[in-house]
């Protein structure tokens, strides 16, 4: 038997996983055992491994707080959501909609603003200020925002996530130099094209800092959205919190019930209108999938 070691699966690919481990990284296999199981590694999984004549094995995934379909990636502790209102201007649906598939497994939001060098985004700063989603302002270009971000992520392993060209391989790059990853036309390590595999990096920023490039986020309404259940879509927007339990019929989906606490607290200006308009589009999209879909 090989000497035991335990670690973090920094990479995976192609049935290979780089772990991160006090010796250093060590690229492993993983036992026929865990695939016949059902329990694949990921990256981010904290593994058991074994060395033996510099080869190693993964034996053992140590329990999970958290973990998502595509990308593939386990342990998150939060997830930054970059959005611009220019060039290109970010959808506040696809905010929401990121933000309640990270909710759902209890992973805090966070928001960056970037390019706010270009166009301030005051409204959807606002937006979201008032949702209860920590906002950063930030410019990959001017250095604005960079080191109140890494204060937020420090310790931490985190994803980002957002539309293509917000600028996160440029940002990535301000807080870590040397990876000197691909920016411009939609750099196609972050961007869509060959790279959107479940192929998942953790980059380490710092001691225990670490940030997944994840391409994969980009296609959570097609993948993620097809495991949350509609009646947990709710809990899933923090700013309804407070309206819940006060509507009319216990069971209220907050669409068309009479004396609905969420839909007053719209009509009262309490929640933003494109944020319950995203909860409608969403829980749609959940109405249509079966329970039997989700063993």
């Amino acid at each position: 038997m090989g000497k035991t070691s335990t670690g973090r699966i920094l990479r995976s690919l192609s049935g290979f996983y780089d772990v991160q481990t006090p010796a250093g990284v060590i690229t492993c296999r993983a036992r026929g055992i865990l695939r016949k199981e059902g329990n694949s590694p990921l990256t981010g999984d904290m593994v058991e491994i074994t060395v033996e004549q510099g080869k190693g094995m993964v034996e053992k995934i140590l329990p999970r707080k958290n973990s998502f379909v595509r990308p593939a990636v386990a342990n998150m502790d939060a997830l930054v959501i970059f959005a611009a209102n220019v060039n290109p201007v970010t959808e506040p649906f696809l905010i929401d909609r990121v933000a309640a598939i990270a909710g759902d497994q209890e992973v805090p939001v966070y928001l960056c603003i970037n390019k706010c060098d270009l166009d301030p985004a005051v409204d959807l700063i606002r937006i979201y200020e008032h949702a209860g989603i920590p906002v950063i302002r930030a410019s990959a270009e001017t250095g604005e925002g960079v080191e109140e971000l890494r204060n937020l992520i420090r310790g931490k392993l985190t994803a980002f996530t957002g539309n293509s060209g917000v600028g996160k391989s440029s940002m990535l790059n301000r807080l870590c130099p040397e990876l000197a990853l691909p920016t411009g036309e939609v750099s196609e390590k972050l961007g869509r094209g060959r790279h959107t595999t479940r192929h998942v990096e953790l980059y380490c920023l710092e001691p225990d800092t670490y940030v997944a490039d994840t391409p994969g986020f980009s296609s959570f309404d097609t993948d993620q959205m097809d495991v949350m259940l509609k009646e947990n879509l709710q809990y899933a927007f923090p700013d309804f919190g407070a309206h819940l339990g006060n509507c009319q019929f216990h069971d209220c989906s907050h669409r068309k019930e009479p004396g609905c606490a969420v839909v007053r607290a719209v009509e009262n200006g309490e929640i933003e209108r494109s944020r319950y308009e995203s909860y409608l589009r969403l829980y749609e999209k959940a109405s249509q999938i079966k329970l039997w879909e989700l063993r």
